[in-house]
């Protein structure tokens, strides 16, 4: 079962790194047409800059889910790194918390209802003429992604915890 999930999850981190490379390469060949068709044809191609706005929307989301998976985001640990070991592992598991609630409330819920409702809308893209809604799946698609890498993490915060033999709560004053 756990290789089955492995596997899983190895495919589809493949797939959406895949999916980011062929979207990044039809960004920029988007972009250089954009140009092309408006310093050499004399007149920008009305669709591309709509395109460009929605590949770069697609890619920051799917792209900040890939970076979280590898845990490459930002952050100050400066701080934390003073902590003792039991607190350092309250932190971590404090921030995959917070990362996880904003994936399930903001991007997989709130991101279904503007889906949802954009689609009901039956509001079109001006240029390229589409379905808005279909668009905006990239909220919700990305909130899949960022809520399965959360409970990855949090599960090995604790396998990790307990290899070491540690206890997962410690007292008051700070004693195992």
């Amino acid at each position: 079962m756990k290789s089955a999930l492995r596997s899983l999850r190895g495919f589809s981190v493949a797939a959406l790194r895949l999916f980011l490379i062929c979207a990044f390469a039809a960004l920029v060949l988007d972009v250089l047409w954009g140009v092309f068709s408006r310093y050499i044809l004399g007149a920008q191609s009305r669709w591309t800059e709509e395109l460009a706005t929605y590949l770069l929307v697609w890619i920051s989301l799917l792209g900040a889910a890939l970076t979280f998976e590898e845990k490459g985001h930002l952050g100050v640990d400066y701080f934390v790194g003073k902590l003792d070991p039991a607190a350092r592992w309250l932190a971590a598991l404090f921030v995959e918390g917070v990362a996880l609630l904003f994936s399930v409330g903001v991007l997989l819920v709130g991101g279904w209802i503007l889906v949802s409702r954009t689609l009901q809308a039956e509001q079109l893209s001006p240029a390229l003429g589409w379905k808005v809604g279909y668009l905006y799946l990239a909220a919700p698609l990305s909130g899949v992604f960022f809520t399965l890498f959360s409970f990855e993490h949090i599960y090995d915060l604790f396998a990790r915890r307990s290899e070491r033999g540690e206890r997962v709560v410690s007292t008051a004053n700070g004693r195992k």
